[in-house]
């Protein structure tokens, strides 16, 4: 199977079994993952929500091949067909831009400060050969970026990132992760550093395309507003594991687990 194998018909995008993840620690080994099994289905999402020091972002990391160093890592990671776990780390160089898009939660880690936007984005569809010339490269960007949201887009790809607000940053951010149409979108906190008209904006862009492009999005965050605003699925995730699955609507209104409804509980106090 080479990396470029899309996914089967019928099949999950995602598909994760038994995935654990450890690191050496002073007296014994930290389980950041622990035996967790999920998946997401095309035009499909899932959300990963718990605390800070859950495991999310380190699951999300792995499937994208960046555990960190020194990780140990068990388990297996399907994208489609592909055995992400059998790659090499040049052929999962591949995969990461094409088939897999990575939205982190602050812009400024996928965006270059010192290059304007449209030539990062025409680069990825050059390295990744969407995009043949440079000419056709450049010119795909204006209709990216405006698929992203992004209002005058001719000035936005001749900007450096530190003239934009923080929401079209992440609109670029965006733009540049599913240039390629891949068949998972990881977004990781996408926006906890905006204010709250942004934030549901960028939220429905996520739901604009899944259904535009049928893209599976796997969405990490801390927020049940965010969650419910996704909507989808849900994991639910403590110290590692997954400890409750399900609907949005379903986990958040009629929670089973003690942790959930903690969560829960702790969001409506807040309110109040």
């Amino acid at each position: 199977m080479t990396p470029r194998e899309p996914a089967g018909p019928g099949g999950p995008v995602l598909r994760v079994e038994e995935l654990s993840v450890r690191y050496p620690g002073r007296d014994a080994a930290v389980h950041a993952v622990d035996t967790v099994s999920l998946s997401v289905e095309p035009g499909g999402a899932l959300v990963l929500l718990g605390e800070s020091g859950s495991g999310k972002t380190t699951l999300a990391r792995t499937v994208l091949g960046l555990p960190g160093r020194n990780a140990r890592v068990t388990g297996r990671i399907h994208l489609g067909p592909t055995d992400l776990r059998a790659l090499t780390e040049r052929e999962f160089s591949r995969v990461r831009g094409s088939r897999i898009g990575y939205v982190p939660q602050d812009p400024t880690g996928s965006l270059d400060p010192l290059r304007r936007i449209g030539p990062q984005i025409a680069e990825v569809l050059r390295r990744h050969r969407v995009a043949t010339t440079r000419r056709a490269a450049r010119d795909a960007v204006p209709g990216l970026l405006t698929a992203a949201g992004v209002p005058e887009p001719e000035r936005i790809a001749r900007s450096f990132p530190h003239e934009l607000s923080g929401g079209l940053r992440q609109r670029a951010a965006i733009a540049l992760a599913v240039a390629c149409e891949p068949e998972l979108l990881i977004a990781d906190e996408p926006t906890t550093a905006l204010d709250a008209l942004v934030r549901v904006q960028i939220l429905d862009l996520f739901g604009s395309l899944r259904s535009r492009l049928g893209l599976a999005v796997l969405l990490v965050t801390h927020d049940l507003a965010v969650a419910r605003r996704v909507g989808g699925q849900v994991a639910v995730m403590r110290t590692g594991r997954i400890v409750e699955t399900g609907t949005t609507d379903q986990v958040l209104s009629r929670p089973a687990h003690s942790f959930t409804a903690e969560l829960v509980a702790a969001r409506a106090g807040v309110r109040r």
